[in-house]
């Protein structure tokens, strides 16, 4: 069973006198360095690392001090906080802040991936650990706020320094992450459980999506119907919000007695043999193996374009054709929800 880390685990003192630079102020960056300086950090050891754009405007509109030189910035840090997105962190880190970079540094990444496919250059010296919080960065904020604590994977990947769990709980608390409990991780046990998610379970449930509203509008079933009834009621919300609250078999009991037995028994019916194996093989020779972060890097460049030469938006307009697709357009439409 994995180790959890709570509040009486961690040290604040680990970071007294450090300086803490966030590279990024998206969603995630602005809510864990505001909870760090609620948590007693000095607002003058906390810099912000960001071009000169809205980002940036709005760590200064929280009092944050900006710095738009990247070296300058690297140069300063005792931590530094890695949240630009996955795609573009190799080239801002290996060539604008790793040469610069203390040898003593710790560098926190809150997503495995770059980590665990090597693409980010590290001294020996270095400390390189993981705070992954498990929560959209506004409730990160919000639930620190209301003095609750938030899902969090840590991990301690290079401990150059010899006493980078220290610090790595010591960050995990200062941004809330303890007091719900911090679970030991690894950047190659989230990197799985992200990518397959990514790759495998969720492109599963919109094949079904996709699928069983084919079937339904054969027999006759309108779009309105369907539409309402499958996704814009918020039903799938609501039971997923119990899922967590009470347990994800647990939740079924506040259906129907028709829907229980149902879902139930048609669930122990369906045999996973190939869900099991098709599963297996994406983790396996997709995501483990490195070839989708290989087929991924032949597109970063392409992510910067606009329209229709964006590999992204050639995603949505294909799937957008689909029956689901133009059926949900059409209601919306009607509606005024275009």
């Amino acid at each position: 069973m994995a180790k959890i880390y709570y509040d009486s685990d961690a040290d604040l003192g680990a970071l007294k006198d450090k300086t803490i630079v966030f590279l990024g102020f998206g969603n995630q960056g602005a809510a864990q360095a505001q909870n760090l300086r609620a948590s007693g950090i000095p607002n003058d050891k906390i810099i912000v690392a960001n071009r000169d754009d809205h980002y940036a405007a709005d760590a200064k509109s929280k009092g944050f001090n900006v710095e738009h030189d990247f070296a300058k910035a690297a140069e300063v840090a005792d931590v530094l906080f890695l949240l630009v997105p996955d795609q573009v962190q190799p080239r801002i880190f290996n060539g604008q802040f790793s040469p610069k970079l203390k040898d003593s540094v710790t560098i926190v990444v809150a997503s495995g991936y770059n980590v665990f496919y090597n693409l980010l250059h590290f001294k020996a010296s270095q400390d390189v650990v993981m705070v992954a919080p498990r929560m959209i960065g506004s409730s990160v904020r919000t639930l620190y706020e209301k003095g609750k604590g938030f899902p969090c994977f840590i991990s301690v990947e290079q401990n150059g320094s010899g006493n980078a769990l220290t610090t790595t709980l010591a960050l995990s608390r200062a941004i809330g992450a303890t007091k719900a409990g911090a679970i030991a991780s690894s950047v190659r046990e989230e990197t799985a459980m992200d990518l397959f998610a990514e790759q495998a379970l969720w492109p599963n449930i919109i094949a079904l999506f996709r699928e069983a509203y084919s079937v339904l509008k054969e027999v006759g079933c309108s779009d309105e119907a369907l539409v309402y009834e499958m996704w814009m009621s918020k039903e799938p919300a609501e039971i997923f919000e119990a899922a967590a609250e009470e347990g994800f078999i647990e939740q079924l009991k506040h259906h129907s007695t028709v829907s229980q037995y149902g879902q139930l028994s048609g669930a122990l019916k369906i045999d996973g043999t190939a869900i099991r194996a098709h599963f297996k093989e994406i983790l396996h020779n997709q995501v483990l193996n490195g070839k989708f972060q290989k087929e991924f890097s032949k597109i970063e460049a392409d992510l910067e374009k606009e329209g229709d030469e964006n590999p992204i938006n050639q995603l949505y307009t294909k799937s957008a054709e689909s029956e689901l697709g133009q059926g949900e357009k059409r209601v919306r439409a009607r509606l005024g929800l275009s």
